[in-house]
């Protein structure tokens, strides 16, 4: 998946292992790294599982992250 895929999909909410493939690295180092609040963009964590705003990912990506 690429960026401008995550930029088209009609969900607010991407997982780990979607923006793993924008970032090229493992989900688990996004799921660990969400727990440990060690992102840079924001992540949502309801019981075990991790949940990622899909706009504010996008503009993580875009370098426009001031403000979040």
């Amino acid at each position: 998946m690429t960026l401008d895929e995550v930029r088209e999909l009609r969900t607010d909410i991407i997982t780990p292992a979607q923006a793993a493939q924008v970032l090229k690295c493992d989900p688990a180092y996004i799921r660990v790294a969400a727990r440990e609040g060690v992102l840079e963009f924001p992540v949502v964590l309801v019981g075990n599982r991790v949940k990622i705003p899909r706009e504010a990912f996008v503009r993580y990506m875009e370098g426009r992250h001031d403000g979040l």
